[in-house]
Order: C-alpha cells, then structure tokens, then sequence
C-alpha cells in the first residue's frame, strides 16, 4: 500500500469522514473499562484522532507505517498547538512503524485503530501478529478498541462500484475489484487533482485547467467477526465484545463496520 502521493490528498477525500464519532466511542469504552492517560494510535494516518486526543488532555502515540502521513500529521499537530497549546498531561508524539511489529519499551494504557486500518492486514497471521503485539505493548487491564469493515461491506462495495467524484479542485474515478474466496477487495483510484492555478489557453482563447494524474491501487481483506474475537482471546485477552457501527449493539447482516473491544487481565 504506497501513500507516498495519496496522503497529500488524504484529509482533503477524507473530511466527511466520523471522526467526532470515533472519539465518542472510544471515550465511551474508557468509561466502562478505565480512562486511560496513555494511548497509543496504530495507523494513525494525519492524525485527526490522535491530534484530538492530545487536545483532551491524553498522551499519545500516533504509529503509522507512512512517512508522508506522519510528515502531515506532525504539521497538524503543530499547528494545533500554535492555535491552542495542548492542556496539562495532553501530548503527541510520532513513530514510523509497522503495527504488526510496534514497539516503545513500555506499556500503555490503551490502544487504538480506527478507519478500517486493520482491514488492510491481508493474511491471518498478519493479524494475529498485530494483536499479540497490542497485548504485549498494553498494561494490565489495558484496553484495546478497534473497527474493521465486514465481509458484507467489503462484497457491497463491489456491487455497488464504479464510484465517482467531481469537485472543481480533484476528481476521481474509484472501481473494485472482489475476490469472494479471499473476502479480499482491490480498489483501484484514478484521481485528477488541479495544479494549483495552473491554465493554458485553447485555440479558441478559453481557458483550460491542468491536473495531475495519481494512480492508486489499495487492497483490504475482511474477516469473519467470530474468527477475530477468537483470536484476540488466543493472543491473551480476557474480556472480548463485538458492536455495530459505532453502537454498542451487536452486529447484524447489515453491519458496515464492526466494532471491537478487548481488554488485558488485571495483575
């Protein structure tokens, strides 16, 4: 998965997307299980939640595979603090890692993954790799919430695909590719994106707008929901729960993203 052009059109494609809702749930699964003060966000992109979190008063690591995300989610960081500086206790700090192998030297207190990152896990001992390190890097009776698209939402794009935009500023032509066999999906992006104030004159005086081509390629696999709560209890949690799109309700048929909690035995 490359982000190297992506990720600067990342938040632009991306500011429609519940991140005021991710941060209630996760907030929500703190109260019933231990605030936490230290939080770590795997995959965190540009880091519009871990930079929010910082805002809250938490101490935050935001992990992340891509170098030019993490170069954007500095910025915000940043930038947020210019405007406002980060409360008592509040901080983020950055690190280029893959989250099948993240590691600080010491324990947190929580860990998250939003956006359907795991998703993008695409062989199961990816995921059990992923999980026994969360549970490694959590103290005792840490918690451990995350979401991932299901099976059902991965067929449904590919029923419902070709997928378009067209915006003055960027445009992109979005397709799918679904292997049933696998629950694996390839979405293929071609995406126009203006050149600044760049135009060129036509030979009949009217003025023509250039953009720039990106291609993209992003492949994610879905799993069964038993399947992965069966192996966060096998990496070592005690206590496991599966929701529905950002509720607390368990998942049905229609479900687009299922919501996982686990926590860590108490010493």
């Amino acid at each position: 998965m490359a982000y190297e052009q992506f990720s600067y059109l990342y938040d632009r494609l991306m500011e429609d997307m519940p991140y005021d809702d991710w941060l209630r749930f996760a907030r929500q699964c703190w109260d019933k299980f231990g605030t936490p003060r230290s939080v770590v966000d795997l995959g965190c992109g540009t880091g519009s939640i871990a930079v929010p979190l910082a805002q809250l008063g938490y101490e935050v690591v935001g992990i992340d595979l891509s170098e030019d995300m993490l170069s954007m989610a500095s910025q915000k960081s940043d930038d947020a603090q210019r405007r406002k500086p980060f409360p008592a206790g509040g901080s983020v700090m950055w690190l280029q890692q893959d989250m099948r192998e993240w590691e600080l030297g010491r324990q947190v207190d929580a860990v998250i993954s939003f956006c359907d990152c795991l998703n993008y896990l695409l062989e199961e001992e990816d995921i059990e790799r992923t999980f026994k390190q969360v549970y490694d890097g959590l103290g005792p009776g840490g918690v451990f919430v995350f979401d991932m698209h299901t099976p059902s939402q991965l067929q449904s794009y590919a029923e419902s695909q070709p997928f378009f935009l067209n915006d003055d500023d960027v445009a992109y032509i979005w397709t799918c590719d679904f292997d049933p066999g696998r629950c694996e999906i390839e979405h293929e992006l071609t995406l126009f994106v203006r050149e600044g104030d760049a135009w060129a004159e036509g030979s009949d005086d009217a003025i023509t707008e250039r953009y720039h081509r990106i291609e993209e390629l992003h492949v994610q696999r879905a799993y069964p929901l038993d399947w992965v709560q069966e192996r966060l209890r096998a990496a070592g949690f005690c206590e496991t729960a599966c929701y529905a799109d950002f509720t607390f309700k368990a998942p049905t048929d229609d479900t687009q993203r299922a919501f996982f909690v686990a926590v860590k035995q108490r010493a």
